[in-house]
């Protein structure tokens, strides 16, 4: 399962994902968006090929992104893009009960994406084959029930910014995207 080609690519596109995330403070709000689109729908298509599993132990998996790591990588996203973090989320359960659109923000999806997969890599890079199993298969969960929704609203997100009406970038940057 864990040497499945399926599972390994994920895990390369995970780690890909965080090494750029974790890297991309001072980065071009241009550039940033760019490739964040690149990455995205290959996350969420490795994520779609993962064979199913199950947890098999009853242990809590150690995480290894903390409170502080978390709010300086949003922080970093937030600071990347200024006044184009924020967009209306319809999809939020909430929603149904509301007549206000709900604001999400695109630094704080990705960092609770980043939040579940870097602490999935942790795990899986410790190398112990039932202990990557879980964490797999924890990941896998939680991409159905979670970070996969908010891949594709931040994905929506991002499209709207490098491509929509309602960008409003400068002359130069909007040439860039």
């Amino acid at each position: 399962m864990i040497f499945d080609r399926n599972a390994v690519e994920f895990v390369t596109v995970a780690a890909e994902f965080c090494k750029f995330l974790e890297g991309a403070e001072g980065a071009k709000r241009a550039d940033f968006v760019d490739t964040s689109l690149k990455i995205l729908p290959l996350l969420y298509l490795k994520a779609l090929l993962l064979p199913p599993c199950e947890v098999l132990g009853d242990e809590e998996l150690e995480s290894y992104v903390t409170e502080e790591t978390y709010e300086v990588l949003r922080l970093n996203l937030a600071d990347i893009l200024a006044e184009h973090d924020d967009y209306l989320d319809v999809f939020v359960e909430d929603m149904k009960y509301s007549d206000q659109p709900i604001t999400r923000y695109i630094s704080e999806d990705l960092a609770d994406i980043y939040q579940d997969i870097k602490d999935f890599i942790f795990v899986f890079q410790l190398g112990l084959n039932e202990t990557m199993h879980d964490a797999l298969a924890t990941c896998q969960e939680h991409f159905r029930l979670y970070w996969g929704q908010r891949l594709v609203n931040t994905l929506r997100a991002l499209h709207d910014l490098k491509f929509g009406q309602g960008h409003h970038e400068d002359t130069d940057e909007e040439e860039e995207l």
